[in-house]
């Protein structure tokens, strides 16, 4: 994500008001950090604000940074990498038609409000998901249920697929079956997704957690995902600062494994890079996000620990069919290929280990395909399928985001400056759109149909090609503004694919196909990295930016 979406946390009362101040941007209390109450205390600095608590309706990477800490799901990556592990399940398996699976689950967790984690509030999650309607079958509130298990209980809109979620038995009190409509390669590795944490059945229904209210185009959301979100997880909310920009957490002391080092656990939304470093050096923040490639070195040189984490991400310019006719030619959408020098944004604005991008997934996940069509920077060419497509002198509006930088999108405006001037040179005039992340941004090139051009990009969330090209093209998306019921098939022919290695070869096949229909562009696959103070450690870093912060602590 996420997300994407990537994809966002009352202490004791001193504490509180110290760090009240702190965010306050109060310069005199900026030090506060390094008195006796700092080794209580860690504040992270991250560059946008989370989207919502509730992370079943989050795809943002900052909403499902603060729900992986209070939060946990049936299954989880392993720390530092992409492999399932268990978590609130000690064990799964499927049955002969690998369409019921079994899930054994911990005993004597509860969730942060005193109630008990078992097989019927797993139910209570799954049968929640499943039934929602109106405004939750809305895209942009249920990206994740959408892309993983397809439609619901009763779809209320024709382009919605029929769910492959079946039921949820909760056998007794540690043992539950969740059975599905058909094989699907993305079963239970989803489950490792923040969005299908669990969540408690009791704090969801007293504090109204579908109450969504609004518009399609100006969501409002409950009680529950503004201030009550209640998880299985190390830490506990606390309350969500909007003036301050800063979530904060607390220690869960009653937590069922190893808990939290550091008491109290503050993500602050500093968008600016600079301003994050210059927090860092004055100690007002102990650590933070997205380190600039030119900053990664010399961070290290003053003893800072800057930890890269693998490039497993994706940015990408993408192409909206849906608005100018001009872009359903594929002969243009390969002059804007051939047009994008993505080496020299690479070159310039990528940390060192980055990649241009051959195709929407990343090198050394299964499904790779070395042998796709290749749109070598080429501007002779790119002018000739411009004149073939009698498409000179095109006009495009052209989005980009801004106050954020992403883990695959290290310094979006920059990047936008250089595909621009590469546009300009092949005759392709564009519009700029600058927008806020989120929500604007985000809602107008996923939702909207006016984009033309837009940047985005995906971290992934577990190890399989799907992750990648099928959460981005098996289905008609307003992202991408095309149908193609034949791609879309294919798509599904592959997920419901059992056999691992016949799965694996369907995967290259579609990358192939969709790099010859060409949706977008892929631009670059950089390694983001994170950075802590010189005194604080613990944290492993992870390729799908899973990092948890119960493990950090002070080394004096």
């Amino acid at each position: 994500m996420s997300a994407s979406r990537l994809r966002t946390v009352t202490a004791v009362l001193a504490a509180s008001v110290a760090v009240s101040l702190a965010l306050a941007g109060c310069q005199s209390k900026r030090d506060d950090t390094s008195t006796s109450t700092k080794k209580d205390k860690l504040v992270f600095g991250v560059a946008g604000d989370a989207k919502v608590m509730d992370p079943a309706l989050a795809s943002d990477g900052e909403s499902f940074r603060v729900a992986r800490q209070m939060f946990e799901g049936l299954v989880k990556p392993e720390e530092g990498g992409t492999k399932i592990v268990p978590s609130l399940a000690e064990s799964w398996t499927p049955d002969a038609a690998g369409t019921t699976w079994t899930f054994k689950l911990k005993t004597g967790v509860k969730f942060h409000d005193g109630t008990d984690f078992n097989a019927e509030a797993v139910c209570t999650n799954f049968n929640r998901w499943y039934n929602w309607s109106g405004l939750m079958q809305n895209q942009d509130i249920s990206s994740y249920w959408q892309d993983v298990f397809g439609g619901f209980a009763k779809n209320e809109s024709a382009e919605l697929p029929p769910s492959l979620f079946k039921s949820c038995t909760a056998k007794d009190a540690a043992t539950v079956d969740i059975a599905l409509t058909r094989v699907t390669s993305k079963f239970p590795a989803a489950l490792a997704l923040p969005a299908f944490s669990m969540q408690s059945p009791k704090a969801l229904k007293d504090f109204e957690a579908d109450k969504v209210g609004g518009t399609a185009d100006n969501i409002t959301y409950p009680a529950y995902a503004q201030e009550h979100p209640v998880g299985t997880g190390p830490y506990k909310f606390v309350k969500w600062d909007h003036t301050n920009k800063a979530v904060e957490l607390v220690a869960n002391d009653s937590y069922s494994g190893d808990k939290a080092k550091i008491k109290t656990l503050i993500f602050k939304t500093i968008s600016d890079l600079t301003a994050r470093k210059q927090a860092l050096r004055s100690g007002e923040i102990q650590g933070y996000d997205l380190v600039a490639p030119a900053d990664m070195k010399p961070l290290k040189d003053e003893g800072f620990n800057v930890l890269p984490r693998p490039a497993f991400n994706i940015l990408y310019l993408a192409i909206n069919q849906s608005g100018n006719p001009a872009l359903k030619d594929v002969r243009v959408r390969q002059a804007i290929a051939y047009a994008v020098n993505r080496q020299a944004i690479v070159d310039s604005k990528f940390p060192t280990g980055s990649s241009v991008a051959l195709e929407f997934q990343p090198p050394g996940l299964d499904g790779y395909n070395d042998a796709v069509t290749k749109y070598d920077y080429n501007v002779d060419k790119a002018k000739q399928l411009l004149a073939d497509a009698k498409a000179t002198n095109l006009k495009l509006d052209f989005y980009y985001p801004t106050e954020v930088t992403r883990p695959y999108m290290p310094a979006p405006k920059d990047i936008f400056e250089l595909i621009t001037a590469d546009l300009a040179k092949v005759g392709i005039t564009v519009t700029p759109h600058a927008l806020k992340w989120s929500p604007d941004y985000l809602n107008a090139v996923q939702t909207g149909k006016k984009h033309d051009l837009h940047l985005l990009g995906w971290t992934g969330d577990y190890a399989d090609a799907y992750n990648f090209i099928g959460t981005m093209f098996d289905r008609q998306k307003g992202e991408w503004g095309f149908n193609n019921p034949e791609l879309f098939a294919q798509f599904k022919e592959a997920d419901s694919e059992p056999d691992q290695a016949k799965r694996v070869e369907k995967y290259k096949a579609l990358n192939a196909k969709v790099m010859e229909f060409l949706p977008g562009v892929p631009i670059a696959h950089g390694p983001p990295a994170i950075v802590f103070g010189k005194d604080v450690t613990g944290v492993k870093p992870s390729p799908l930016t899973d990092e948890k912060f119960a493990t950090a602590y002070y080394t004096s």
